[in-house]
């Protein structure tokens, strides 16, 4: 059974840091190419950040570079987004997606920054 379980989530204030985690099962992560999307209310999902299976490529989103940082464990099947000088417009439910020969999803956690 395919399980992408994302943890982290909260409420922080303006300028704050949240660590995002995903941990996978039931397919093989390291072949992977591992994503973070994002929904805002009233929003379409947009992509954050990915990696790729081996982590030689990294892509970050124009709204988050040089503030996130996307890295992944695969002894740990573990995605992880470091989330720095949060902004009330990062505010959204954050999904970790796999993306291979095919697709999966996580449930998403809630990221709320405000004061």
């Amino acid at each position: 059974q395919v399980q992408l379980v994302e943890s982290g989530g909260g409420l922080v204030q303006p300028g704050g840091s949240l660590r995002l985690s995903c941990v996978a099962s039931g397919f093989t992560f390291s072949r992977y190419v591992m994503s973070w999307y994002r929904q805002a209310p009233g929003k379409e999902r947009e992509l954050a950040a990915y990696i790729s299976s081996t982590g030689g490529t990294i892509s970050y989103a124009d709204s988050v570079k040089g503030r996130f940082t996307i890295s992944r464990d695969n002894a740990k099947n573990t995605v992880y987004l470091q989330m720095n000088n949060l902004k009330p417009e990062d505010t959204a439910v954050y999904y970790c997606n796999a993306r291979w020969l095919l697709q999966y999803w996580g449930q998403g956690t809630q990221v709320t920054v405000s004061s």
